[in-house]
């Protein structure tokens, strides 16, 4: 069982990684010929699909590991170089290319690629809930966690939903500074998880 500070810092991770702000301008983008309709439904699926993806990381992840043969440690220390690529992205304020945009637009299945993967939930988050479901094996750890990642699923959905004011009030100078700042925190939590695997590989040098 982790303490209120850590579950807190999941939580404030996870929602960086997914960063539903910098997500607005590809979204509006890709779905800019879509009717209302189509729209709501487009929203939904992404969601749902967000919230798919990092369940079954949740319930999945630690055990698709030990198939495959990789410990924690050297998977915590990869998320962890994973989350400072995608931070150093993000305080950059990279997104998606105008070009990639245009060969999506007409894609049905854009909620699922690339809107869940990898623009929300790709190897970042993924990684990230691998990493702390490990931390306890006690079923409160996995329902707080859950709850974790619920709420991130519900900002996204609000901030989707929002989408239409949203992209009226908030100018891009806007979305690029919450990204920056997203993309700090999160530089700080990858180095984090890079020395705790760094402490599991090599013991006699913490």
């Amino acid at each position: 069982m982790l303490s209120f500070a850590e579950y807190s810092q999941f939580f404030v991770g996870l929602l960086a990684i997914v960063d539903p702000l910098g997500a607005i301008p590809v979204f509006l983008i890709l779905t800019a010929r879509q009717n209302a309709k189509t729209k709501r439904a487009t929203i939904r699926l992404t969601v749902l699909s967000v919230f798919s993806v990092l369940i079954v990381s949740l319930l999945l992840g630690e055990w698709i590991l030990s198939v495959l043969g990789i410990s924690i440690n050297a998977f915590r220390c990869a998320g962890g170089l994973v989350l400072l690529l995608m931070a150093l992205s993000m305080l950059q304020s990279h997104l998606m290319a105008p070009s990639e945009v245009d060969q999506l637009q007409e894609d049905e299945t854009i909620a699922l690629v690339p809107l869940t993967i990898p623009l929300l939930a790709g190897p970042g988050a993924i990684s990230t809930v691998i990493v702390y479901a490990h931390q306890s094996h006690e079923w409160s750890h996995f329902v707080l966690i859950f709850a974790a990642i619920a709420s991130v699923c519900v900002c996204l959905w609000l901030t989707l939903v929002a989408m239409p004011w949203l992209s009226k009030h908030i100018t891009a100078k806007s979305i690029a500074m919450s990204t920056r700042i997203m993309g700090l925190l999160l530089a700080a939590i990858a180095i984090e998880f890079i020395a705790g695997g760094l402490k599991g590989l090599f013991p006699g040098f913490a």
